[in-house]
């Protein structure tokens, strides 16, 4: 079993990038933004007149890839599963200009060897000049093959608190059509995946049909978060975190239930369909 532990610290992938506005305007799109054509308010996610970013761009700026599945890394990536997500945003991401990333790995947690480790990466995304902080998105991955390697150094625990969602009924219910072709439109933002794509993939993985992308179902909780809390005036989403529990079809609702306690939303999401929760311990914070 080889020991992860001393992955922690390494910079897994740093990358220079150039956002055009038509990757600005394609993210928005894929999310399902201005299904109202007449929608003004959501025309300034997809119109280049006036255009401006939406905060959870930022997870997919720099992508650094399926780093994990290099031979390298000694990971059984086969059974690899994507299982939280956090991003925050320190600064406005303009709609186009030069970026860089720099993605690290930020802790190992040994789980045991049956159930795996946790692997913390963090992505820091800047201004071309590598000094403004732009965003800072931390992603956690449970490497299901790969546990029991851990003599203590290693459970150094990383990331956010799960959110405890409140015991009332939610304050608001969202609910948010999906386009069958959503996967499709959104791989074209940097995640190729054919998991999104291809049904003989997606059928050996154990699935009827290619499954959303976990960012992209999160993106579209974020928008249902925008137009519930923020008018559609995306700059006031601060931070976002989530929990994967489950796959999400495109094509389906996703039904999204909030709850505001002062600057915080916390939320569930909801495949309505079949009713499956798809997202769980959602943690949102307004500025």
């Amino acid at each position: 079993m080889k020991d992860h532990s001393n992955l922690v610290g390494k910079v897994v992938d740093e990358q220079d990038t150039e956002l055009t506005f038509k990757d600005t305007i394609l993210y928005a799109l894929s999310l399902g933004f201005s299904s109202n054509p007449k929608d003004d308010k959501q025309l300034k996610f997809t119109y280049e007149e006036n255009l401006q970013s939406l905060p959870g761009l930022s997870m997919v700026l720099a992508y650094p890839g399926f780093w994990i599945a290099e031979p390298e890394y000694g990971f059984d990536w086969k059974k690899v599963l994507h299982a939280e997500e956090f991003f925050e945003i320190h600064n406005p991401i303009p709609p186009e200009g030069k970026l860089f990333g720099r993605t690290t790995v930020e802790s190992v947690v040994d789980r045991g060897a049956e159930k795996g480790c946790f692997i913390y990466s963090k992505k820091e995304l800047f201004l071309s000049d590598r000094k403004t902080l732009l965003a800072t998105v931390v992603s956690n991955t449970l490497a299901r093959g790969d546990g029991g390697f851990s003599t203590g150094a290693a459970n150094q625990k990383s990331g956010n608190t799960p959110a405890r969602i409140p015991d009332r009924e939610p304050d608001l219910v969202c609910d948010l059509d999906t386009l069958p072709q959503s996967a499709l439109f959104y791989r074209l933002c940097g995640d190729l995946n054919p998991l999104h794509a291809d049904p003989k993939v997606a059928e050996t993985a154990g699935f009827e049909a290619p499954i959303l992308h976990g960012r992209c179902t999160m993106g579209v909780a974020m928008r249902a978060l925008i137009k519930s809390y923020c008018d559609y005036e995306a700059s006031k989403l601060k931070s976002m975190q989530v929990r994967f529990s489950a796959p999400f079809m495109p094509g389906e609702t996703l039904r999204t239930e909030m709850w505001k306690e002062n600057n915080q939303i916390f939320f569930n999401s909801i495949a309505l369909e079949r009713n499956i929760r798809v997202l769980s311990n959602g943690l949102a914070t307004l500025n």
